[in-house]
């Protein structure tokens, strides 16, 4: 599936916001429903992603046509980069970790703001890095 490449710079960008909100008021809750939004783009797609619902029906159709798409993968793969640091975060707001959930928070800020601000998307390169080493992997892996 391709994907609009401003669809997950404006996600990231609400995600941006909804952090520092989480880091403003330490709201486990609202660091919660952030986890929420990203297991929905992590499991089910970024087509079912509620930002990315928001963009295609608000913002795209004000934008005009992309000028060129991306493959989703990597962009999913992302979203559930930063769901495991939301879990983490929650976990650590609810069990009174707060160095936990105020860490972990701030490194998935850190990384949606970098998508947002610069389209530098951390997730996106890991993916790549990871699929670039499984595949040389298996290359050498030749049967004899």
């Amino acid at each position: 599936m391709q994907v609009d490449p401003r669809g997950p710079r404006f996600g990231a960008a609400v995600t941006t916001v909804v952090l520092v909100a989480v880091l403003v008021t330490g709201s486990w809750a609202l660091l919660a429903a952030q986890a929420v939004v990203f297991a929905i783009a992590a499991l089910l797609g970024l087509r079912y992603a509620p930002y990315g619902l928001v963009f295609r029906v608000l913002v795209r159709p004000r934008l005009g046509p992309p000028r060129e798409s991306e493959d989703a993968a990597a962009p999913r793969f992302a979203q559930g980069v930063g769901l495991a640091f939301a879990l983490a975060g929650t976990i650590g707001y609810v069990t009174g970790t707060t160095w936990l959930g105020t860490g972990a928070t701030a490194l998935a800020l850190a990384a949606a703001f970098l998508n947002a601000a610069f389209g530098l998307c951390l997730g996106c390169e890991m993916y790549l890095i990871i699929r670039r080493i499984t595949t040389k992997s298996s290359e050498r892996e030749v049967p004899v």
